[in-house]
């Protein structure tokens, strides 16, 4: 039979076969070969019953994430609060970051519009015009309430649901998914920051789809190098073939179609100073992920 894995559990796999489920476990030869199945995968199983199966086969991948673990995600929701904690662009430009570094499609959904002033309101119109002029869907929510035009973004897709911790991203799963009602965790006053209330890896059928919640952290540490970071903001990727360098970082280089898109006012500035900042900190961590890249391989 095959099914996929919507759950791992205590060394357990739950697979979903059209309207049953089956709890599985994987066939030992599996870690002979160094592979281990993810929640997300086309699996093939055999089942004596509904509590008694075991894994045959793992169907290819067309995707996988290594935070969380879960393979065939076809899709970002990037959820980011407004207040509460405050909106932060250069930690949604790391987000998108990471979308872009794995080729995903990318929704923005930024959660708690309703408590902000009419000045802060005005504030977060304009990063909204911003983004979606870049291509990106902009969707806004109210606390413990979902926009429904989120609705349309799900059929037929396996989304992973991205954020900073407290940002809205269990309530929203709460919203879309009530019978799985997730804790959720109340924001550090000190800090800004929420606490984790996702403690494992799961995916909700959720309008003729699947969610995945991650565990959610408070930093993201870039993945990519810096000709990848370059290529992983759109608007620079489109330009950088009419750059004088072809490895052009958009940096000090001269005769950069970015810098000077930048300085006529065609690009956003300070998305740019954000950039040089995500450049600055990826030059100082360099020696550390060079490291971990030679690990992985």
């Amino acid at each position: 039979m095959k099914g996929q894995i919507y759950k791992a559990l205590s060394g357990f796999y739950y697979i979903q076969k059209g309207n049953e489920t089956y709890q599985t476990r994987a066939r030992g030869n599996f870690r002979k070969k160094g592979e281990s199945p993810l929640v997300g995968d086309w699996v093939e199983f055999e089942s004596t019953s509904e509590v008694d199966g075991m894994i045959t086969k793992i169907y290819p991948r067309t995707s996988e994430l290594k935070r969380p673990h879960v393979a065939n995600v076809s899709q970002v929701i990037i959820v980011m609060s407004v207040k509460d904690p405050n909106f932060s662009p250069l930690l949604l430009d790391r987000f998108l970051v990471q979308a872009e570094s794995l080729g995903m499609k990318t929704i923005l959904y930024w959660s708690k519009i309703d408590l902000l002033t009419t000045e802060e309101r005005e504030a977060i119109e304009n990063y909204k015009e911003q983004y979606m002029a870049l291509g990106y869907p902009v969707l806004f929510g109210e606390e413990g309430i979902v926009n429904p035009e989120l609705f349309s973004y799900l059929k037929d897709e396996l989304t992973v649901l991205m954020g900073q911790s407290g940002v809205g991203k269990s309530t929203l799963l709460n919203a879309l998914h009530p019978e799985g009602k997730r804790e959720i965790g109340e924001v550090s006053q000190a800090l800004g920051r929420g606490r984790h209330t996702t403690r494992h890896t799961e995916l909700w059928s959720i309008h003729d789809g699947w969610i995945v919640d991650t565990p959610g952290f408070s930093s993201l540490d870039l993945e990519v190098d810096a000709t990848e970071l370059a290529q992983c903001f759109v608007e620079y990727r489109a330009l950088a073939p009419q750059c004088k360098f072809r490895s052009c970082l958009h940096l000090k280089e001269p005769s950069c179609a970015v810098k000077e898109a930048v300085a006529e006012g065609k690009l956003n500035q300070e998305r740019y100073e954000r950039y040089e900042l995500l450049q600055t900190e990826l030059a100082n961590q360099r020696p550390q992920y060079q490291k971990k890249k030679k690990e992985g391989r």
